[in-house]
């Protein structure tokens, strides 16, 4: 532990080489102007305080050159603590800055798989608690480095003095070894337990907060709340683990200087017997004692912190070292003011649980496409994979064997660029940044061909998703603050500005899925029939669908049946020929009438023409 401990300590000083040298320099000036207070502390008392008590006077002079002295040195340590601190304190937050940075950055390189088979709450811990764990003793390790100099001159200066005095402060640092590795043995185990039972209390809170909607209709405030106080007592308990081997730990830490500080007066009371030393020379041996306090306590902080340290190290670096990113090709797509054509051949797919098992295929020998410009309605009972096509056709995920290619080019070959710009995605379940409804439109970016995505490319968009209505109603129109998630929008308000922020992005192919479930069906036909009609911003249309008028409007049917396409055609083909289909669509169509008799869409706002 000690070892990689130091390893961590060496990675922090490769990373802020500067910061670090400040605060060392610092920590050494401060180390070496303390040493310098025991021999003007020695020399005060030997030179003028001890005369003026024999004499029973003092001059004027004598005391303006004392004070001076020391005035002179505190002034050089007050300096030597604003580097130290000030360069440490830098660099630790700054550490803590960049690692943040670097594991948020891995996040969004790895695939949504990986993100999958890892909780929200344990992400949320990698990159905060563990950070910051893992840079703790940057704070004392500067200041520890520099008491080194402190520690070499203090026993330097102690030999120099007399060698019976160095030879008790020698004694003390085999023993304060013995104690730090003992320490470090019990602490390791203690503290990976309390850093897991962080990431795992994160967890249950995020999931609690997250699905408090269910929490609360379903009635598991108390479950809950135990499964929440579960958790919380376990770290309450490992943090106390952590508290009491500490407490051992520091007690000892403390008293080793002291027992050192009493063993040099009475070895300095003998020698000055013997006349082997003055007065000054024990009051400045003492004083050195004294003055090794500081240093072995800077250097018992440092490794007190490091079993922590290597913890959360070795937990950010887990994701830092994650594998599976998601790489991307060179090939751009030269028609970017064109639909785009989307084809799937013999797609099988299939997803992995916790430990990166490879389940059963979801998807078997999947075969289709959307032809340019064309609407093609993907149909299927929960479970059939329509979700799946969905996230493959956004190359969220990739298939494990076959292809999907857009406008003949595997997907896998194309720039990122190149296939965020053909490419949007409505899921479906909305997610609302807490912004401005602009910002959620636009989000500072330009389309493909390059055109800024500004407020007039916005009301485009927002008219063809059938949102301009509601917007143009809100106190702010566009500035409005939505509120976290859209807390301040109805469910079908929020899926109709999802919609619009996918289309002002002018995408090539777009892929709903399930993506208008909230809003009213005659809201949802007309949001289909504007992007059909569409000439400015025509696109392409995969679209996740089960509402029979909905289903209508597509210019194919791609049905699925356990993960693979049991029929394509049109939609009356497939009602004449296709009885699951026929079946299917039926049982969508009932639950569709239950739905609008009980007024389970949100407002039924008037639609655009």
């Amino acid at each position: 532990m000690l070892l990689k401990g130091l390893w961590v300590l060496g990675r922090a000083v490769r990373d802020e080489p500067h910061m670090f040298a400040i605060s060392v320099v610092g920590s050494v000036v401060f180390s070496l102007l303390t040493i310098a207070t025991a021999f003007v502390s020695g020399w005060v008392v030997g030179e003028i305080a001890l005369p003026a008590i024999d004499e029973r006077h003092v001059t004027t002079g004598s005391l303006l050159l004392g004070g001076a002295a020391i005035l002179a040195v505190s002034l050089g340590k007050i300096l030597g603590i604003f580097g130290r601190r000030l360069g440490a304190g830098a660099m630790q937050f700054r550490l803590q800055a960049r690692y943040r940075q670097a594991v948020t950055r891995r996040y969004l390189r790895l695939p949504l798989e990986w993100h999958q088979r890892h909780a929200t709450g344990t992400l949320l811990s990698n990159a905060n608690a563990d950070v910051e764990s893992a840079w703790y003793p940057i704070a004392p390790f500067p200041m520890a480095v520099g008491t080194v100099v402190m520690l070499v001159a203090a026993i330097a200066s102690l030999f120099a003095t007399d060698w019976a005095l160095a030879l008790v402060g020698v004694a003390v640092f085999p023993t304060l070894l013995t104690v730090n590795v003992a320490y470090s043995r019990r602490m390791a185990p203690r503290v990976a337990k309390s850093q897991q039972l962080r990431a795992e209390v994160s967890a249950v809170a995020h999931e609690s907060f997250d699905g408090a909607l269910v929490v609360k209709t379903m009635g598991r405030e108390a479950a809950e709340t135990e499964r929440f106080s579960a958790r919380t007592v376990e770290l309450r308990d490992a943090t106390i683990q952590v508290g009491r081997v500490r407490a051992v730990f520091d007690p000892v830490l403390d008293a080793l200087p002291s027992v050192g500080t009493l063993a040099v007066l009475v070895v300095g009371g003998l020698r000055f017997q013997q006349g082997a030393v003055a007065v000054s020379e024990v009051v400045s041996a003492a004083f050195l004692f004294t003055v090794l306090a500081f240093p072995v306590r800077a250097i018992g902080w440092v490794l007190a912190e490091l079993p922590r340290s290597v913890v959360g190290w070795e937990r950010i670096r887990r994701v830092l070292d994650a594998e599976g990113d998601m790489a991307y090709g060179g090939t751009t797509l030269p028609e970017v003011h064109k639909p785009a054509a989307l084809r799937f051949d013999d797609v099988h797919f299939a997803y992995t649980d916790a430990e990166g098992r490879r389940g059963g295929d979801v998807l078997s020998g999947v075969t289709f496409d959307v032809p340019a410009g064309r609407t093609v309605a993907l149909v299927g009972s929960t479970g059939s994979g329509k979700s799946t096509v969905a996230a493959l056709a956004a190359r969220l995920v990739d298939p494990h064997t076959g292809t999907v290619r857009l406008d003949g080019v595997d997907a896998r070959e194309l720039t990122q660029e190149a296939l965020v710009g053909t490419v949007a995605l409505v899921a479906q379940v909305p997610f609302i940044f807490d912004d401005t409804v602009r910002g959620n439109v636009t989000l500072d970016r330009s389309t493909a061909a390059g055109r800024p995505v500004d407020d007039e490319a916005a009301w485009a968009a927002l008219r063809l998703a059938q949102a301009d209505g509601f917007v143009g109603q809100l106190a702010d129109g566009l500035d409005t603050k939505v509120g976290e998630r859209g807390t301040s929008l109805s469910g079908g308000q929020r899926q109709r500005l999802t919609i619009a922020r996918a289309l002002a992005g002018a995408p090539r192919l777009l892929v709903l899925d399930d993506a208008t479930s909230a809003v009213d069906p005659r809201v949802e036909a007309a949001i289909l029939a504007a992007l059909r009609r569409d000439d400015d911003r025509q696109a392409s249309i995969l679209v996740v669908a089960y509402r029979r008028a909905t289903i209508a409007l597509a210019d194919e049917v791609v049905y699925l049946e356990r993960g693979r396409v049991a029929a394509r055609g049109t939609h009356a083909d497939l009602l004449a020929t296709v009885p699951g289909y026929a079946d299917l669509v039926t049982a969508y169509e009932k639950a569709e009438a239950e739905k609008e008799r009980e007024h389970v869409f949100d407002d039924e706002e008037s639609v655009t023409a």
